[in-house]
């Protein structure tokens, strides 16, 4: 039988006797509603209602995407019950059942496999039913986490939290860790609060146990079984687990990197809530149980610091809202034609290219910034594009260009090229890969984007010396652009760094790229399929499409950029090649006054997308809310993140109304 310690008439018997003050009022009826549901409780994982999906007599489920399809998962052969059926959704559920192998269909009559599930895509002219083991998540703002966490199970309790709860690891020491129990404390807890007097005065009346229903939570306690401080690299163990129980003791939380730890505390901060009228601290719906890896191991932003100059605040500040979604990379675009702003000690004229004197970037604020980023979790991998869209090495360094009135591509007929592009890369790298305890280089994540695009050779063809050497070497100009690529490709190799480059690469040259350059896809007539199949890894974010992962394309929206499957259009047996993706935020419009609204919060959309599990991230209505709610808590964080639903990507919000009020407004339409 159910024998609360706490019952409504001790409540009663309590507020007669000892009138406590309005506050501690507020926090025991949460103590009692507390005492009530957790003795009352079933745990699930699934609270809301089902929605689009109807259950079957075996237990199972049919999930509906609408507008949604998935490629490369037809059954063969086709049944003919599937095109017989054609729009009928109980025909093709019975046809399904009977067709080995089936693990759902399209209304168009089309039978699927059992994998489908692992490549939605929506904006299709078919919706899709998937057979599932479970009822489909409502469309609701539930679980309030960003990104959906990969496996989660649940209670309806809701825990009060100590704003002064404790982070501390349960043995060892770990200087990342103990940095970041300071952040987290700061942005989980950011209220003053006077609650603390209220649990006291509680504790005085009762004791520690005295209410009978759960008291306040004040420890997470952190086990990590490798403490290394490594630099992280594509193979980095990012996997938590994180309880959090229902009757106030401790939170645990596991993690076999410390980089898992780190993601575990920003679970940790979004569960935690602060409820203005008891002004306390509450998780809800505990007990908690969280399993959590992301889907793609790389998961980055591109910041483009040569078309404008970003200050090392700005720098600092976008990093520190990558971690918010749980984005792995920042992809530091260098250089290009307009400007070279980074200190070369080897070549210490390379940073004449830059805008001016003061907008330049030491050795020492770089080290700065790839241990800023370390410490959070994130990976710097930087870029110089090359051979074209590097005018701007030219202003200190001419010889490496063709002419003075012809400058890029960068001189191939020219040694002085390649011994700049080997010397400057060797600051970059230390010239050797890094390894455990022992990071090389100014950069040291085994990876360096070498560019590549958009090469244009008509300079060295108009250029009589680079003309020269090209027939000397019996090469085109295209070959001699292949000659460049690969050579460079090569040095990074050679350096201990796995070379990106970007498609035309591979458009261009194919199977002669050296297996370990990773082709970074920008353009939608690249074959991912044919560039995994010859076995190359991918970074995909397509471009200047409707889908596009560009974030300078400001007229595409984030229900677009969420609708892009990085494994949507290739073989499932091949997805493991694509090693994630990027969003792209090309400078031409962007400098540090816009910079955040311009990214967040289609980066969210992004970072989604390449962290949860295919089947928990294939609809954006589905996510609407907690997108919505996302945003808001980038708000509350000082990020500076435009509105959800903006006709164009960082407009001002339409009308006065606050964040969460705007969302409502528009849902009531």
């Amino acid at each position: 039988s159910i024998q609360p310690r706490f019952s409504a008439l001790n409540f009663l018997i309590l507020r007669s006797t000892f009138q406590p003050s309005t506050n501690t009022m507020k926090l025991l009826s949460v103590a009692l509603a507390s005492t009530l549901a957790s003795n009352l409780a079933v745990d699930a994982s699934y609270l809301r209602d089902s929605q689009g999906a109807t259950d079957t007599t075996d237990g199972s489920y049919w999930w509906k995407f609408p507008a949604s399809d998935c490629g490369y998962d037809d059954v063969s052969p086709q049944p003919a019950c599937g095109p017989a059926n054609k729009g009928n959704v109980t025909g093709l559920e019975e046809c399904c059942t009977a067709t080995e192998g089936c693990g759902g269909f399209n209304t168009n009559g089309i039978i699927k496999k059992t994998d489908c599930i692992t490549r939605v895509t929506s904006d299709q002219p078919c919706d899709l039913y998937v057979l599932q083991d479970k009822p489909q998540p409502a469309v609701s703002d539930f679980p309030p986490i960003w990104p959906y966490p990969a496996d989660f199970t649940n209670g309806t309790t809701t825990v009060t939290v100590s704003g002064a709860t404790k982070f501390s690891l349960s043995s060892g020491t770990s200087p990342t860790l103990s940095q970041a129990f300071e952040r987290y404390q700061e942005i989980t807890f950011p209220h003053v609060t006077t609650a603390s007097d209220a649990e006291q005065a509680l504790t005085n009346l009762f004791g520690e146990a005295g209410l009978g229903g759960p008291s306040p939570l004040a420890a997470l306690t952190v086990t990590v079984d490798d403490l290394d401080e490594s630099y992280p690299q594509l193979d980095t163990d990012e996997t938590y687990n994180l309880t959090v129980p229902a009757d106030g003791s401790a939170a645990t939380l596991h993690a076999k990197t410390i980089y898992g730890a780190l993601h575990g505390l920003e679970t940790f901060s979004q569960l935690v809530q602060f409820d203005f009228e008891t002004e306390s601290y509450i998780v809800e719906n505990a007990p908690w149980t969280i399993t959590d890896a992301p889907r793609f191991p790389h998961r980055g932003l591109m910041i483009d610091t040569a078309r404008h100059f970003e200050p090392l605040h700005a720098i600092r500040d976008i990093i520190d809202s990558l971690t918010y979604s749980k984005l792995n990379v920042l992809h530091w675009h260098m250089s290009d034609s307009q400007s070279f702003p980074m200190q070369s000690k080897t070549y210490p004229k390379l940073w004449d290219g830059s805008w001016s004197t003061k907008e330049r970037y030491t050795q020492a604020d770089i080290a700065s910034i790839v241990e800023y980023a370390r410490v959070r979790g994130i990976g710097v991998i930087v870029e110089f594009d090359m051979p074209g869209h590097a005018a701007a090495w030219c202003a200190g360094y001419p010889e490496i260009c063709p002419s003075a009135t012809c400058q890029q591509p960068l001189n191939v007929a020219n040694n002085a090229t390649f011994d700049l592009v080997t010397s400057l890369l060797g600051e970059m790298t230390g010239g050797k890969s890094s390894a455990a305890g022992s990071p090389s280089g100014l950069f040291p994540k085994n990876m360096i984007h070498l560019g590549g695009d958009e090469v244009d050779t008509s300079c060295w063809e108009s250029t009589p010396a680079v003309a020269e050497w090209l027939k000397e070497h019996g090469f085109t100009a295209d070959q001699g652009y292949a000659y460049f690529v690969e050579k460079v490709a090569a040095i990074a190799i050679s350096q201990g760094r796995r070379p990106i480059q970007w498609s035309e690469v591979f458009d261009h040259f194919k199977t002669e790229l050296p297996k370990d350059v990773i082709v970074h896809i920008w353009k939608s007539v690249t074959n991912v399929t044919e560039v995994v199949a010859d076995g190359y890894n991918v970074l995909l974010n397509v471009g200047y499409d409707s889908t596009s992962w560009y974030l300078d394309n400001l007229n595409v929206d984030w229900h677009a950029v969420y609708a892009q499957d990085p494994c949507g259009g290739s073989p499932s047996d091949l997805c493991k090649l694509i090693l994630g993706g990027h969003g792209e935020m090309w400078g031409e419009t962007v400098d540090a006054s816009d910079l955040e609204q311009t990214v967040w919060p289609r980066l969210a959309a992004i970072g989604e997308r390449l962290w949860s599990p295919a089947a928990n991230s294939a609809s954006s209505a589905v996510a609407e809310e907690r997108m919505e709610d996302f945003r808001c808590l980038l708000n509350r964080r000082g990020v500076k993140s435009a509105p959800v639903n903006n006709a164009n990507a960082r407009s001002a919000p339409p009308q006065p109304g606050s964040c969460l009020e705007q969302r409502r407004q528009r849902r009531r339409v």
